[in-house]
């Protein structure tokens, strides 16, 4: 697979957890395939990772980082303010817990916030490493 339909692949996984993220409490089979849905996601993300660091792609690698980086970011932020806004009304912390869907598909997708959380930043991490490297 080339690097321009695994980015392709990436963004599609992307926009379908999204599009899922709004299905609230799945259930059986449904919440299964959400699940591994939202680790498959993360599976392009690898697979551009070990293909940058072969290549020597400093680009890919900081791209990489930097959406990792800024995801984790955004979501750590999101969350703050959907907390904060308890006091603001229940409209506001709507907006903000679908922004939080939108921004952070894979992790409301996948139900279990913290194993996203934890592949984001392994592959922030990674890709940090190798940039370093090399």
């Amino acid at each position: 697979m080339n690097q321009k339909s695994c980015f392709a692949l990436w963004g599609g996984m992307f926009a379908l957890c999204a599009g899922l993220g709004f299905i609230a409490e799945p259930v059986g089979l449904l919440k299964a395939l959400m699940v591994l849905l939202s680790l498959g996601f993360f599976v392009p993300g690898f697979l551009l990772l070990r293909d940058a660091r072969r290549r020597g792609d400093r680009n890919t690698l900081a791209l990489i980082r930097n959406l990792a980086a800024l995801s984790l970011l955004t979501t750590l932020i999101l969350l703050i303010a959907n907390f904060l806004s308890v006091m603001a009304g229940e409209i506001l912390g709507s907006i903000l817990y679908y922004v939080l869907i939108i921004v952070s598909a894979p992790m409301i997708c996948g139900q279990y916030w913290a194993v996203s959380l934890f592949l984001w930043a392994c592959l922030m991490i990674a890709a940090g490493r190798y940039l370093k490297h090399k």
